[in-house]
């Protein structure tokens, strides 16, 4: 790593790390390795968590966003430093005022700064006194209604609707027209209280489908400040970044030189101290003038690929200026070798939306070719109760094709069974050709969601999944073959057969020959991808299988609803088919099913009352996501939950029944076999 301060020892002697996951691990690491103390904190729902286990000493909080809990958790545990890590407190002004006033070093700016930079109203003012461009709009503290109405025509449409406080896309409204301005200002005022406890709104230019950029900078207490390049953060969905890399792949040094000048007129127009990151939009009309977007006051998820590029840890130097150290680098000093690429793994099903998944870690394979910063676990439950980010896949190489293959690559070999993840979706967008000549832009996964679906499994992958599924029955029953379910009988050998569920029907798959070498055919399949009838022969080794002759690595595990593979084309949960819950002679009451792990925020319709089709019933949040489930159809509502409870993924929280299909005691059927 490139030191860019004077090698010289540190007063602080322990950090007390305010975060948990991956995060905590990663500032952790370097806490050790600088020879300090770490101490973690944990809820009651991470007592076990690997970054607690990692520590040095550990200490229960009721909530990570507890200011006082924090604070006297440092001082019991006698921490000179407190890193907020990201997310939680790490952008709260109220925890940098209350580490001043406890005499415990702040692992980031002051609190002006992050309430300066908090406020996009104020942040736009502040640094446009500096002349950093901004994009165009109006804003200014408090503006009504009528105020931003009045002033919309001059900003033009369409344009943006944007709250003054938090981030993350909550609140934000594109406007088309006049006539739509006021629903949006509307809408975007509740979200805004909801999600941040204030309305304060304005408007901005909208800039269809830009490009994301940020530049990492640092600045110590003495008045140096130095930024380390760029990154180019265009990949996004909903708001969120998905893949980053750097440096940029599209940008001219003239470019580059005035977007690091500017975000250090950024970091200087609130005397800024720490690490921290600028934001800009790119317009495709005026490459040349990138716009001030916001200040992140903290670390960033994705500042491992600038720590690859510069070879700088980040994290030390965030210590050693908290600890008064000077920055002894000079600009020219800062060189960026090669190129790094950063790809977020997350709890989500990309053919579900993006909507958060869970569950628990069944088997676990990461590759080693590749950093991973991650706090994974095999066992560890992934819930709803915090951000679904899962892991952080870090390549570097010599250029940025070599990169991009490493991290294909890397993915290849990522394999998290029991929880749906991105991890084929990601390389699916690695492999557009817009994202390996690097045009990229916020606007590309939406343009491209057709060409990102994620097959069906193929009959092979059934076949597997069938294979896997008689071996474990096997296993079962070495007692005898009398004490379970078995393809034996008097002549020859009857099929074992195994249903799974494809697209709400059955597909079967029937196993002769042995569980050591299954001859495995597909007898029925509705999806494009089965073809009516296919045979397969499949052998299951350690780590591997072999499909008619091919043998390919393969991790596997079993639940008693699904069978998980991991393959070099990615992770599949093939669920066992389960016949549908009849309500009456030949017809089923249409079910309400949780689509992601949560808790019910809402419950719109009371039981027994009449609904209409597509008449809002039930709203299940999870990990910063609403989602509000409609009723199938016609009918009167039959609850299952209550506000406040806890629902898995596919639970059935709810039916609607008809005059023809009355509510009756449902027939269970065994999942087969």
């Amino acid at each position: 790593m490139t030191s860019l301060f004077t090698p010289a020892p540190l007063s602080l002697t322990t950090v007390l790390i305010a975060n948990r996951g991956e995060i905590a691990l990663r500032i952790l690491r370097t806490v050790h390795a600088l020879g300090l103390t770490a101490i973690a904190v944990h809820t009651d729902e991470d007592v076990d968590a690997p970054h607690v286990a990692a520590a040095d000493r550990a200490v229960r909080l009721d909530s990570y966003l507890d200011v006082d809990g924090l604070i006297a958790a440092a001082r019991a545990a006698g921490a000179d430093a407190l890193h907020p890590g990201y997310g939680f407190l790490s952008e709260r002004p109220a925890l940098a005022r209350a580490c001043e006033e406890a005499g415990i070093a702040f692992v980031g700016p002051s609190a002006r700064a992050i309430e300066t930079m908090g406020d996009k109203i104020a942040a736009r003012a502040a640094v446009t006194a500096r002349g950093v461009p901004v994009v165009p709009g109006l804003s200014a503290p408090g503006l009504d209604d009528a105020v931003l109405v009045a002033g919309a025509a001059e900003v033009g449409f369409p344009l943006l609707v944007k709250p003054a406080a938090g981030g993350g896309g909550k609140g934000m409204h594109v406007v088309e027209s006049a006539d739509a301005l006021p629903a949006a200002l509307a809408a975007a005022r509740r979200e805004a209280v909801g999600a941040f406890g204030d309305d304060t709104l304005f408007l901005e230019r909208y800039v269809a489908a830009p490009r994301h950029l940020e530049v990492q900078i640092l600045a110590d207490a003495h008045g140096r400040a130095l930024h380390l390049g760029e990154r180019e953060c265009s990949l996004q969905r909903r708001h969120q970044k998905v893949i980053e890399e750097a440096p940029s792949p599209d940008l001219t040094a003239d470019q580059r030189e005035r977007l690091g000048a500017l975000a250090l007129e950024v970091a200087r127009s609130v005397d800024y101290v720490g690490a921290g990151t600028v934001e800009f939009l790119l317009d495709a009309a005026s490459p040349d003038e990138p716009y001030f977007l916001e200040m992140n006051t903290r670390l960033q998820v994705e500042h491992a690929v600038t720590e690859e590029v510069t070879g700088t840890d980040l994290v030390a130097a965030q210590l050693r200026i908290a600890d008064g150290q000077r920055l002894a680098a000079r600009q020219e000093d800062v060189q960026v070798r090669g190129h790094a690429l950063e790809a977020r793994v997350y709890a989500e099903d990309p053919a579900a939306g993006f909507l958060p998944t869970g569950g628990t870690v069944l088997s676990l394979a990461l590759p080693q070719s590749a950093r991973v910063d991650h706090a994974l676990a095999t066992g560890m439950d992934v819930t709803s109760s915090y951000d679904p980010m899962l892991a952080k896949v870090i390549t570097h190489a010599g250029t940025r094709e070599a990169a991009l293959t490493a991290l294909d690559r890397a993915l290849e070999q990522t394999h998290i069974l029991g929880v749906r993840t991105n991890a084929s979706f990601l390389r699916a967008l690695l492999a557009l050709p817009e994202t390996r000549a690097g045009r990229v832009d916020t606007g590309l996964i939406e343009r491209s969601l057709d060409r990102l679906a994620p097959a069906s499994p193929g009959a092979a992958v059934w076949a597997v999944a069938a294979a896997v599924r008689w071996q474990e029955i096997a296993a079962a029953r070495r007692s005898g073959i009398w004490q379970a379910p078995t393809g034996w009988r008097l002549g020859a050998q009857a099929p074992l057969v195994v249903r799974f569920a494809a697209d709400g029907e059955a597909v079967e798959v029937a196993l002769t020959g042995t569980p050591e070498r299954a001859v495995a055919e597909v007898r029925s399949g509705s999806t494009a991808a089965l073809s009516a009838t296919a045979e397969h022969v499949v052998e299951l080794h350690p780590g591997a299988v072999t499909v008619d002759g091919h043998r390919v690595p393969m991790t596997w595990a079993t639940t008693a609803q699904a069978v998980w593979l991991g393959l070099p084309g990615g992770d599949h949960e093939l669920a066992f088919h389960v016949p549908a819950r009849r309500t009456g002679p030949g017809a089923a009451a249409p079910t309400l099913a949780s689509p992601m792990p949560g808790i019910v925020t809402a419950v719109l319709a009371e039981g027994g009352s009449a609904v209409t089709a597509g008449d809002p019933v039930l709203v299940v949040e999870a990990m910063k996501m609403e989602h509000t489930l409609t009723a199938p159809s016609d009918g009167t509502v039959r609850l299952h939950v209550r506000r406040g409870d806890r629902v898995v993924r596919g639970q059935e929280l709810a039916q609607v029944v008809t005059e023809e299909t009355p509510l009756a005691a449902p027939s269970l059927q065994e999942v087969h076999p």
